[in-house]
């Protein structure tokens, strides 16, 4: 996630030659998975992927659970995760709304409901969407259409499968879906940081509080 395929495929084949498995992750100390970590960004991710090892380990013996509601209790997986593995690994009628799939829902019934009031909804109404079967498929469809043809700008109306039946189209209105809030200004936060050298050159290191900054 906000990582490109071709960046991250290099770590993702190291990750998996080091630990090949969710036992082996599991008994993996932190740091080591910290360090083949490094340059990926996003640590908070990391610490995640080594508890939810460890609780597929303690829970459930090493095999992940194929419900979405048990799939969401693990440590770093949210709501949209925990439908898109449903989905996608174990078929699973889940479908996972990403900002993309909430764009081409909220165009394809046009919600005027504003982002994000409007989640409960478009996630209601993109559910409603998901056929009888062939769920990874539906969903990834659904994921692609938005991020290639439903487009924040200038979307590909007409090579869109869903044209006809768009609501935002037939109005003309495409581009102006999803309604959204204005968006608060951020509070200002002011801190330090501190570099300690050693007299022999050394730079000392103090490792980070788990949440915060």
């Amino acid at each position: 996630q906000q990582t490109t395929v071709k960046a991250v495929a290099p770590y993702y084949e190291r990750f998996l030659a080091r630990w090949p498995d969710v036992h082996a992750l599991a008994a993996a100390p932190l740091d080591e998975i910290l360090k083949v970590w490094a340059g990926l960004g996003y640590y908070a991710r990391a610490r995640n992927l080594h508890a939810c090892a460890r609780a597929v380990v303690e829970r459930y013996g090493g095999r992940f659970p194929a419900s979405q509601t048990e799939l969401g209790a693990l440590p770093g997986i949210g709501r949209y995760t925990a439908a898109a593995v449903a989905a996608i690994a174990f078929d699973v009628p889940a479908v996972p709304v990403d900002g993309n799939v909430e764009r081409v829902v909220a165009r394809l019934f046009a919600v005027e409901e504003e982002l994000p009031a409007a989640k409960p909804l478009i996630q209601e109404l993109a559910s409603e969407l998901a056929p009888p079967h062939r769920h990874g498929d539906f969903a990834q469809a659904l994921m692609d259409l938005g991020a290639t043809i439903c487009t924040p700008k200038n979307p590909a109306c007409v090579l869109c499968p869903w044209m006809e039946a768009c609501m935002a189209r037939g109005r003309g209105e495409q581009e102006s879906f999803p309604r959204k809030a204005r968006k608060r200004e951020g509070r200002l936060r002011r801190g330090a940081a501190f570099v300690v050298v050693r007299a022999d050159g050394n730079v000392l290191l103090r490792t980070r509080e788990p949440k915060g900054l």
